[in-house]
Parts: C-alpha cells; sequence; structure tokens
C-alpha cells in the first residue's frame, strides 16, 4: 500500500514532525518554560539531520517551517510580556548553527561519495590488473612451447652444442618461471587458491631443506625446528619456502651459509632462512615483498630476477591469514614467514634437534 511504502521510507521524518508538533503545542500551552520545547525542536532536527541528511529543497522547507513556526510563537509570547525581547536571539542563532552543522554534513557525504567512487574504480583497476595477467600469462606459454620445440629440434639437427641455442633455451626457462609466478599472482584472490591440510611441518622443511641443500653450492644449515601440525596448503606453502631459499642462493656465493629453522610463538609458527648474501638496504625494507621490488636493481638481471618471487611469498602468507618478515644483519638478511593455525606436538612426540649438514656442494 503507498501509505505503508511512504512510512517505511520516512518514518524517521514522520516521527521528526510529530514530535516538532507536540513540541510547539507545548510552547503554546506553557508560554513561561517555552524555551525548553524550543530546543528540543532544535536539538532534535540537528539529530535528524546528522542521520538523514536530506537533499537542499526539504532542508530549507524544514528550516523555514521551524524557524517560522518558534519565531512567531516566541514573538507572540515578547508582546505579551511572558518572554523577553532577548530570547528571540536564539532563533536566528539556532538557525546559524544549524546551518553550519548542514554544511559539514553535505561535504562528508560528499567526501564519502568520491571515496567510495575511487574504491569502486581501484576495485575495477584491480579486477581489469589481475584478468590481464591471467589471461597474458596463459596466452604466452602456448608460443613460448613452441618456441622451446622448435629450438631443441635445432639443437639435436645440428649434432653438437650451440651457445646461441643454449641461451634462447635459458630465457625461455626464464619467461616460463615469469609466467607461472603471474599465473599464481592471478589465482591468488580465488576461492579455492589453497587446499588446507594438516602437515608435520618440521618434517616438511627437512624434506624442503635436503632438496635445496642437493641444488645449490652453499653451506647450507638445518636449524631448530619446532615440532607440531601446521594447517596449511602443503603445495604453496613449498613454492613460498622455494622463493626465499631461491632468494637466498641468488645473492649469497659458494661456501656462504644459508640456515632454514622455525620457532613457534603460541599458535604461529615462524619460518626464517638466515643467509650471508649482500643483504637488504634500509630503504628496500618496507616494499621489499611488493610486485616488481628490487632491492639491487644493478644485480636483479644476472641474477636472474624481475622482482616476483618475493611477492609469491607475501601472497602466499597473506592467503593463509599470515605476514612477511625481514630484518638485516650485519653480514646477510633474515626472511621469514609468520603462520597461524600450528599446534605443538605433544612432549611424547620426539623432535628435531638442531644440526649442521655443512653441506658444501662444489
Amino acid at each position: 500500500m503507498p501509505g505503508t511504502g511512504l512510512l517505511r521510507r520516512r518514518g524517521v521524518e514522520l516521527a521528526w514532525f510529530a514530535f516538532a508538533v507536540a513540541n510547539l503545542l507545548a510552547m503554546v500551552r506553557w508560554e513561561r518554560w517555552e524555551t525548553v520545547p524550543f530546543h528540543f525542536i532544535w536539538v532534535s532536527l540537528t539529530l535528524v539531520y546528522g542521520f538523514r541528511v536530506w537533499r537542499p529543497g526539504p532542508t530549507a522547507l524544514t528550516l523555514g517551517f521551524v524557524i517560522v513556526s518558534t519565531g512567531v510563537l516566541i514573538t507572540s509570547d515578547v508582546s505579551r510580556g511572558t518572554q523577553e525581547w532577548s530570547e528571540l536571539t536564539e532563533v536566528p542563532l539556532m538557525s546559524a548553527m544549524f546551518l553550519a552543522m548542514v554544511w559539514h554534513a553535505r561535504r562528508r557525504q560528499e567526501a564519502l561519495g568520491i571515496a567510495e567512487k575511487h574504491g569502486e574504480q581501484l576495485e575495477s583497476t584491480l579486477e581489469r590488473e589481475e584478468q590481464f595477467l591471467h589471461d597474458a600469462s596463459h596466452e604466452l606459454r602456448t608460443p613460448v612451447t613452441i618456441a622451446r620445440g622448435h629450438l631443441e629440434m635445432l639443437a639435436r639437427t645440428n649434432g653438437h652444442g650451440s651457445q646461441g641455442i643454449e641461451v634462447a633455451l635459458d630465457e625461455l626457462d626464464r619467461m616460463e618461471r615469469i609466467l607461472e609466478h603471474l599465473l599464481l599472482l592471478a589465482r591468488a584472490d580465488q576461492p579455492d587458491f589453497l587446499e588446507l591440510e594438516e602437515i608435520e611441518l618440521d618434517h616438511f622443511l627437512e624434506d624442503v631443506f635436503m632438496r635445496w641443500s642437493e641444488i645449490a653450492p652453499r653451506n647450507w644449515l638445518l636449524g631448530a625446528l619446532a615440532p607440531g601440525t601446521l594447517r596449511a596448503d602443503p603445495e604453496q606453502l613449498r613454492i613460498a619456502l622455494d622463493a626465499l631459499l631461491e632468494n637466498a642462493v641468488k645473492y649469497t656465493g659458494p661456501g656462504d651459509e644459508i640456515e632454514l629453522s622455525s620457532r613457534s610463538t603460541g599458535t604461529k609458527v615462524v619460518i626464517e632462512v638466515d643467509d650471508e648474501g649482500i643483504g637488504v638496504p634500509d630503504e628496500a625494507l618496507d616494499r621489499i615483498f611488493e610486485r616488481f621490488a628490487r632491492a639491487d636493481p644493478a644485480r636483479t638481471r644476472t641474477a636472474g630476477g624481475v622482482g616476483l618471487g618475493l611477492a609469491i611469498v607475501d601472497t602466499i602468507v597473506k592467503a593463509h591469514g599470515g605476514r612477511s618478515l625481514v630484518s638485516r644483519k650485519p653480514h646477510g638478511s633474515v626472511f621469514g614467514i609468520q603462520l597461524p593455525g600450528f599446534v605443538v606436538a605433544s612432549p611424547s612426540r620426539p623432535s628435531s634437534a638442531a644440526r649442521n649438514v655443512g653441506a658444501t656442494l662444489k
């Protein structure tokens, strides 16, 4: 029914109008005490407007109604001697205060509208960016695969190694890694990005450590590991740890120490990669986990990175509800990830003692 719809839409305004009329009648009935209902009308008008913020037309009509009605009643009482002439100054003063509140409320409403519009534009831009990353990465995989196939066939046909072909194949490997990283970043906001399960974390870290100690010639150290289970996606967690360890390998030399360790802090666990590399400059600490951020641009190309590895670490960690950590040392740096959902193993379960594998691969 039209009446019901009007009541639902304008219930607050109708209630205030009834309240204002009741106070006007009180001003008529109790002339010597009329300043009390007078202020009730103005204060209630200010409160209602603060929540509703009417359009200029209704605001002007409402303000005019209150000014005229209260002004006429006070003027009538002044003429009969029941009120002082100074009471008439209340009307313009309250009107000025209300208009000031109207100005601030409308500015606030405009600012919120601008912020909401910018938020929508930013969200749309991010969605287009993620879609572009996904589409571009997906489409580029096909020509990269085709180019790789032709180069490998050319190498087999020639019957001997060609430096040019080897360089081209290395660059294609690099392109494929970049495409995989971009695809992972594009998928990060999808609801099925993580497949959580219970992981025996110390055993999981031992496997990661043994695999890397056989790949890169460094002095690999396996530090103390917190025994317990972590609820996480093992595949994504492995990708994040691989990125941290790869970063450590890039910026260390043969024989430099790289240590993998973990420690529990209540229901959270911190996994750290401690290296003796070139370290991270102070000015890069705050942005080191951003996409395409590079602590040392001059060495990035030779190290084979484009600034996506640590961004992937941060993306995976945040998807798990954790946070990424980085700190400097006199010689090197410590990168870590803090993850929730860790349950410390019972005392009866044997723990992994600290050990020094001392594997320096030639």
